[in-house]
């Protein structure tokens, strides 16, 4: 085949062929030494400089040369010989200022920051594109699980328009040993800290905010639409008691923190983060501990779930390094690069807010055990739109109280507020224990 090219094509295969691609790594935490760790086994990579926060923090990584660490990030964001930077630390900031300094610089990007692409991808990717820069970010949604790339170009002939997920392993770990010791969250919560699954401050996983920044940019990947932030909806899992976990067993569900994106029929987006009751018969039910599941809903491709591990050293490494190869295949090839994986939003979607949509609910609640209690629940739901599929009064404590548990039929999120307050504010009513939305 040689002899159809011509000399200049030779030559810039040969080049590729013969230098390494140049590499910078911001951040050697976890995902960091598994990426450095991975790339050791390519012969056309060299990683000339890594960042890190402690210069002098004992490190127990194999081959890893002293000489190209270094405690300042703009070193390996202004190096003239890097091609590739791969921003591996986190957060709003110096990750955007280090990213946007690197594109300026004539460098592609590899990013695992999920906040940052969900509070400013509009700004980068933008950015990235006036200098014709790619920024690729497989590792920012799921770990290990490939998603962003196959929706870009296996699933790219298909119109997504649903999409269930669990995002986040540390909140699916917590819950699912709720779920089999029938442990109290507080309980679970301490056991996954001293396991290392859940951090000192668990706040960004227990409420919502880790698999609100997911779902947020791979709902904007699959409608085509920008989705906001602020408009997102986020409920974390710190309410979900034993109980609740046993009646849903009784009931044929499982309790998980589902990140769900729904393209409605008016074009609208309905994007929210939520504990969720899923029927057994659905795949995402059966997902457990730290693995994560993405089910998708397109046409014509019809139903895809896609599952692994969402987290870790290697898993997130893998991802990393696949974006990483992506690019340095096309160095030296093309001026354009990899033009399918780049972002052509050009318009933000309408979001749905969660007033207006419509849900089945899972209600517990203590109350008298009285005449009448019932009826006034069922009067309360019948008043504002609400029909129930089911009302069970289980069981009743020492002290004259009932535990009743409600599930209802599809219903408008604001009719259902509507009752909960009528619920707080009646003398027969102790407390209501629980409101979980049900997955249809």
């Amino acid at each position: 085949m040689l002899k159809y090219m011509t000399s200049k094509q030779f030559c810039v295969i040969l080049n590729f062929m013969e230098n390494k691609i140049k590499i910078g790594i911001i951040g050697l935490g976890t995902v960091g030494s598994g990426v450095f760790k991975t790339l050791q086994n390519f012969k056309n990579i060299e990683i000339v400089k890594i960042a890190v926060r402690n210069k002098n923090k004992k490190r127990n990584i194999e081959n890893l040369d002293e000489s190209i660490i270094t405690d300042n990030p703009y070193e390996v964001v202004n190096d003239p010989d890097i091609q590739i930077v791969a921003e591996l630390v986190g957060g709003i900031e110096p990750a955007y200022n280090l990213i946007k300094t690197a594109i300026k610089n004539g460098k592609h990007i590899v990013t695992a920051n999920k906040e940052l692409l969900a509070k400013h991808g509009e700004e980068l990717f933008n950015f990235a594109e006036e200098h014709n820069k790619v920024v690729l970010y497989e590792a920012a949604i799921a770990g290990g699980i490939p998603l962003i790339m196959p929706i870009k170009t296996i699933l790219a002939g298909n119109k997504i328009n649903k999409i269930k997920a669990i995002l986040n392993g540390t909140t699916n770990y917590i819950l699912t040993k709720m779920d089999i010791q029938g442990a109290s969250y507080a309980e679970v919560l301490k056991e996954s800290q001293e396991l290392g699954y859940a951090e000192a401050d668990p706040t960004g996983d227990v409420e919502g905010f880790d698999a609100a920044y997911k779902i947020t940019t791979l709902a904007t990947i699959a409608f085509g639409k920008r989705i906001k932030i602020d408009k997102v909806y986020r409920e974390g899992i710190t309410k979900i008691s034993p109980d609740d976990m046993k009646a849903a067993n009784e009931m044929g569900y499982k309790i998980k923190l589902i990140a769900s994106a729904e393209l409605n029929d008016d074009g609208r987006a309905d994007v929210r983060v939520h504990p969720m009751l899923v029927p057994k018969s659905k795949s995402l039910a059966h997902i457990d501990y730290v693995t994560n599941a993405v089910s998708l809903t397109g046409h014509p491709v019809g139903d895809v779930t896609l599952s692994g591990p969402g987290a870790g050293e290697f898993p997130t490494a893998s991802s990393v390094v696949g974006d990483i190869l992506a690019i340095a295949s096309e160095l030296g090839r093309t001026d354009y690069l990899l033009p399918m994986m780049r972002c052509r939003h050009c318009e933000n979607a309408v979001m749905m807010d969660v007033s207006e949509t419509e849900n089945k609910y899972y209600i517990s609640i203590t109350a008298q055990n009285s005449k009448g209690v019932i009826g006034r629940i069922g009067k309360a739901c019948e008043d504002n739109n609400i029909s129930l599929a089911s009302i069970v009064q289980k069981e009743v404590a020492g002290d004259n109280a009932a535990k009743i548990t409600v599930i209802t039929e599809l219903s408008k999120e604001k009719d259902m507020q509507k009752v909960i307050e009528i619920f707080n504010n009646d003398s027969a009513i102790t407390k209501v224990n629980s409101l979980i939305r049900v997955q249809v």
